[in-house]
Formats: structure tokens, sequence, C-alpha cells
């Protein structure tokens, strides 16, 4: 059926230029300046709206029926204004199919980072055991879900890899390369160290959780960068945020600031426990913690746009552009006192937070 031609007038990029938007069937049609696009069937007045291309949230966890590190696709997606996520290895070869399978209900866009272990998250010591790595099954997996798997997922801390140390990230490594994938690497609480696992990344590769205050982490007593980020940075290595539960400091954040160690990516960690009971909350919410530590708004919004959909390889995700699928949050920034706590347990008081109000995705607006 042939759908209503939509307008939205004046709403703003982050840039503060204000612009129409039209789209019909899906597809946008105009994007003018602000009171020169044709009317339509349904003209919508945006004042006060924000727009970008579709929010991207690359680190999430949405396979629902994982304790506790999962949650229901459209609650972490367009429920919350987010048009594309990416499950970041909630499940290995044993399980990636049952994933791929649960986007069919769901109106978000889903990716997924494959877990280096077959068992994914049905263990939280699932590199404990280097067994649980199998590289056939993992090729296999990349093979049958070209298009829904977008990297690997390691997760280097002492709880997850126990007495196997920096050995599955070295076993990790010849994965990615054999398959021409990057890898997203979790970071925490020795062993292995830092220094150990930053050598092994390569460009395009990501490092997630880069703010944690845990004291294995990417800066020096000093709050100065190690010479082992410079470094991976230097080679193109990406800094995503991952806030996640235990994995955002203020100090951390504030440090790296500072010392001009910025985020390539902003993403969230979500899953159902921290989306209830915080600190996360939601993706907004975590993008609205770093207004608070003095970032320009266009810099947090091409974090979960234009920066995500180039290390996705799908620049079309980032961008505005006529004759593109319309992939767009609408947002807006609202002025008041709001208290953010930090992963330390470190609460701020803010003066603005951003709120998602609607998406556009796989042809529907859907209302936050």
């Amino acid at each position: 059926m042939k759908q209503e031609r939509i307008v939205w007038r004046n709403v703003k990029r982050a840039n503060g230029e204000a612009i129409d938007i039209a789209v019909e069937n899906g597809i946008i049609t105009e994007v003018t300046a602000a009171g020169r696009a044709n009317d339509g069937i349904d003209v919508r007045d945006g004042s006060g709206l924000f727009v970008s291309s579709g929010w991207i949230d690359v680190h999430v966890h949405a396979f629902a029926e994982l304790s506790p590190y999962g949650d229901e696709i459209d609650e972490i997606g367009v429920g919350q204004g987010v048009a594309t996520i990416v499950d970041a290895g909630s499940c290995g070869a044993d399980r990636i199919g049952d994933l791929a399978s649960s986007r069919e209900q769901a109106l978000t866009n889903v990716l997924a980072l494959l877990n280096v272990s077959k068992i994914g998250l049905h263990r939280i010591d699932e590199l404990s055991d280097l067994g649980w790595i199998d590289r056939e099954l993992a090729v296999e997996a990349v093979r049958s879900y070209p298009d829904f798997i977008v990297g690997l997922k390691a997760r280097m801390s002492g709880s997850v890899v126990k007495e196997c140390g920096i050995e599955p990230l070295r076993i990790a490594r010849a994965m990615a390369d054999q398959m021409s994938l990057p890898i997203m690497v979790h970071i925490g609480s020795a062993p292995p160290r830092i220094q150990d696992i930053l050598p092994l990344l390569k460009e395009n590769d990501v490092v997630t959780h880069y703010l944690n205050g845990k004291s294995n982490n990417l800066f020096d007593d000093a709050g100065q960068p190690l010479p082992e980020l410079k470094e991976a940075i230097a080679r193109g290595v990406r800094m995503d945020v991952g806030h996640g539960t235990a994995s955002f400091s203020f100090k951390t954040a504030e440090a790296a600031k500072e010392s001009g160690i910025r985020f390539d990516t902003i993403s969230s960690d979500i899953y159902r426990g921290n989306r209830l009971r915080g600190p996360v909350h939601s993706l907004a919410h975590v993008m609205s913690k770093f207004l608070l530590l003095g970032y320009p708004l266009a810099d947090v919004v091409d974090a979960v746009t234009v920066r995500a959909a180039n290390w996705l390889n799908k620049p079309e995700l980032g961008r505005i552009q006529v004759g593109d699928k319309a992939h767009l949050t609408f947002f807006t920034v609202k002025h008041e006192k709001t208290e953010f706590i930090d992963s330390e347990g470190e609460m701020r008081v803010g003066d603005q937070h951003i709120e998602a109000k609607g998406v556009i995705v796989n042809g529907r607006f859907v209302e936050c």
C-alpha cells in the first residue's frame, strides 16, 4: 500500500542547522532549509526537535533469554530511539543462529559480534577453557550469516579468562585475520594486563570499556595515557565507551579528555539489569553524560551515527541524504537538572540531558 508523504518542518541537526525532511514510502525524498520542503499529506511541526541519522549502539546485549546479560531487542532499540543495535558477543557459534532468528519479529535493525567462545554468555567465564574456542564452528557461523556478523568479541578480563591469560586473544587474532573481521575487546581486571592486550590489536579493532575505573586501565596513576595506548590509536585501533554496569568512571573520562584520548563511539553495554536499575538506563542517558563532561552535542551525536556507521562499513546508516532509506532519530535536549551516576557510584549533577522522541527505521515511525 502506498504510504503518505510525511514532512517534518523546522527540525535541527546537532550543529543547530534548521531543516525540513520529507519521507515517502520509507525513503528520504527531500532535505531542505527550514520551511522550504513541499507540503505532504502529513506535515509535522518539528520545532524543538533535533534530528540525526538513526542512532547506532555498537555494544548491547539483546539475546533476551540469557541471564544476566540479556534484554528484548526493541526495548533497547527503537523503544529508546536507537535504530540499529550491535549485539556484542552474547552468542558464540553454538547459538548465533537463534540470535539471528530473533530479529524477525523486531523493528530494530540488529547486527552481531560473534563471541569467540562457542558457548557465548551461557557462562560468564566463557574463555576460561580453550576447548570452548572452536575455529571451524566460528568460520561456518560467519559464512552462514555474512550480513549479520560484523566482527568478533573477546572479553579479556580475569574473571572471564581465568588461567588462560592472553591466549584466547591470540587465538581470536588469528581467527579475525582469517575471516577479515575486526575484534572488539572487552578490557577489565587483570590478568591479562592491558599492556599485553593492546599490542595484539590492529586497525579497526575496538577497545570497549576504555573509560573504566579499574586498576588495569589505559591510563597511569597521573592520568596520562599508557604508551601502548598511544601506539594502538596510531595504528587505527578505536576507542568505544561501552558504559555497562562496571565500566565507566567520570574521573577516567576526565583524564582521557584532558589528555586528548577521545571516544570513537559511544555505546551503552545495556541489558535488562542496568537498563532498569542503572547506571546505564538508555543510550540517550549515556550520551548525556558526555554533555556533562563538556563535549559538544555534535561530537556526541557523531559517535552514535557517522562514526559508528563507518566502523560497520555501512556509511549510509550515518547520513541523511535524498534517495536513502529513512534511518532517523528525533530527540530533544532538555535543559533541567539531572543526576548522573557512574559505574563507581559517583554522582554528578548536570543541567541538560538528551531524550529520544522517535525513530524511523525499516519504513516505520516509532514514537518513544
